[in-house]
C-alpha cells in the first residue's frame, strides 16, 4: 500500500510540502526517480513533521473542515433564501461547488461577478471545445479563499448578483 500526502490545500501552496508512505520494496525506486527536484529545504520539512507528530496539524484540519462546511452551509441557506432558482450540485466536499443557474445566464452572471469583484468561474471554461454534450450554464464558486472576514461580504456580493 501506497500513501500520499500533501500540505498544499490544508496550509499553503508555497510551502511546497509533500510526503509518502511506500512499502520497503519501492523506497529505493522512488528515492532515485525524485532525483534532484526536492524544492523544500530541511527546516520546512522538520516543521511540518514536528506539527503532523504533535497533533497540531490534526487539530488545524479539523478546524478548517468545520470553516468550510459551515461556509457551505451559508451559502446553500443564503441561495434558499435569496436564488432559488440557484441549485447547488455536486458533493458536499472540497472547496469549491458549482451553482445550477438558469439557461443562458452564465456570462451576465460572470460579468456581473467581475464588476462585484468576485473571483468565481463559469463551467462553460472547463468544458472541452469539441465536446459533443450541451451542457446547462453553471457557476464554480470556492468558498475556501476568501478570508474569514471578508467572507459574509463575498458571500453577500454573490446573492445580489444570484437574486
Amino acid at each position: 500500500m501506497v500513501y500520499l500526502g500533501t500540505a498544499s490545500q490544508t496550509l499553503a501552496p508555497g510551502l511546497r510540502l509533500a510526503w509518502m508512505a511506500l512499502p520497503p520494496t519501492l523506497a529505493e525506486e522512488a528515492v532515485a526517480a525524485k532525483g534532484q527536484t526536492d524544492s523544500s529545504e530541511v527546516l520546512s520539512q522538520l516543521a511540518m513533521a514536528e506539527f503532523i507528530t504533535s497533533g497540531a496539524y490534526s487539530r488545524h484540519v479539523r478546524a478548517a473542515r468545520r470553516r468550510y462546511r459551515d461556509r457551505r452551509d451559508s451559502l446553500v441557506t443564503a441561495l434558499a433564501q435569496h436564488a432559488p432558482k440557484v441549485r447547488v450540485t455536486g458533493t458536499a466536499a472540497g472547496l469549491h461547488t458549482v451553482l445550477s443557474l438558469p439557461l443562458g445566464t452564465e456570462q451576465r452572471v460572470l460579468q456581473s461577478a467581475t464588476r462585484q469583484g468576485l473571483k468565481v468561474a463559469g463551467l462553460s471554461r472547463y468544458r472541452h471545445a469539441r465536446s459533443l454534450h450541451i451542457m446547462a450554464d453553471a457557476l464554480v464558486v470556492g468558498y475556501g479563499g476568501p478570508s474569514d472576514a471578508v467572507w459574509p461580504q463575498a458571500l453577500s456580493a454573490l446573492m445580489r448578483i444570484l437574486s
